[in-house]
């Protein structure tokens, strides 16, 4: 979601005949998902299949994208704490298949690692290849994650700062409008460190209009899963309830499977933009509801936001 200053933004998307896309004060913006009965992903509802209401009131359509109209800009985010350091290297066979699967020659990726500092560990790259090379570099130096770093509430020592990720990926690089966005975070969701709290990173995520997925995973052996554990999943479900994404649990999926999931769901986003009725912003929370007129259609994305 973004309330934009009052300035119109209208941006051609690559090709000739995809749909122009304009931003004005008061629009909001939603990414969603449509499955059919069967639950397979739909990828081809159009603007006229689609209602969308705020606080049970109806509201007009001023943008819609399907998905393949516009670009995917997508942030993976790995936990880059000892116990989590061993999942990234003995998956990371997996996750370049992810990437392989899920960006196209338009699309673009950033990898961010997290522990107690956050490290933009690539720029925005369009292949797998470059995020691999990103990766490789950072785990050599697995200690660059939990050096000392300075936020704007104080110095971080130590801990594990998830909540600041998400933060802070949303805020220093996921603004640009044009895309659909979306955030990967591979973690135990297990937070002792972030500036930022829970509700500060949804409303992030939320602004800039990003979808949250993720893989929650806790290592075995001296790791062994304990009541941290579960409030971890609990926050990394939080996470993705409020931005319209899901979470994968790797006690009950495997990993491959779960990426592939993940990597189906960002090849079919929609972006939305309806110009609110309600323009104030007095912090209130503002529901949101899709609906679909084509039968036995379901509808997946964030439920509401703040309006600040």
């Amino acid at each position: 979601m973004r309330l934009i200053p009052a300035l119109l933004f209208t941006a051609a998307i690559l090709a000739q005949d995809t749909p122009t896309i304009k931003v004005d004060a008061d629009l909001v913006n939603i990414a969603f998902t449509a499955r059919d009965a069967r639950g397979r992903l739909v990828t081809d509802l159009t603007r006229d299949e689609i209602e969308v209401l705020e606080d049970g009131v109806i509201q007009p359509i001023r943008s819609f994208g399907r998905p393949s109209d516009l670009p995917l800009r997508l942030a993976l985010i790995l936990d880059g704490a000892y116990n989590q350091e061993l999942f990234n290297i003995e998956h990371r066979a997996d996750l370049v298949s992810f990437a392989e699967h899920t960006l196209s020659q338009k699309d673009q990726a950033i990898l961010v690692l997290f522990a107690n500092r956050i490290v933009f560990a690539t720029p925005f790259v369009t292949s797998a290849r470059a995020l691999v090379s990103g990766f490789d570099a950072a785990d050599s130096d697995n200690r660059s994650v939990w050096a000392r770093d300075h936020t704007e509430f104080g110095l971080r020592v130590e801990g594990r700062a998830l909540f600041d990720a998400v933060y802070d990926t949303s805020r220093k690089k996921m603004m640009e409008p044009g895309f659909r966005k979306a955030l990967v975070v591979f973690s135990n969701g297990d937070d002792t460190a972030s500036a930022h709290d829970l509700i500060e990173a949804v409303e992030a995520a939320q602004a800039a209009d990003s979808v949250i997925y993720g893989f929650h995973y806790t290592t075995r052996g001296p790791f062994a899963p304990n009541t941290r554990d579960r409030y971890g999943r609990m926050e990394m479900f939080r996470l993705a309830d409020e931005t319209g994404g899901f979470v994968y649990d790797s006690a009950r999926t495997p990993i491959a499977t779960a990426l592939a999931a993940i990597s189906g769901e960002l090849r079919s986003l929609y972006d939305l933009g309806y110009a609110t009725a309600n323009p104030g912003r007095d912090g209130t929370y503002r529901r949101i509801e899709l609906r679909c007129k084509r039968p036995d259609i379901v509808i997946r994305s964030r439920h509401g936001y703040h309006a600040r």
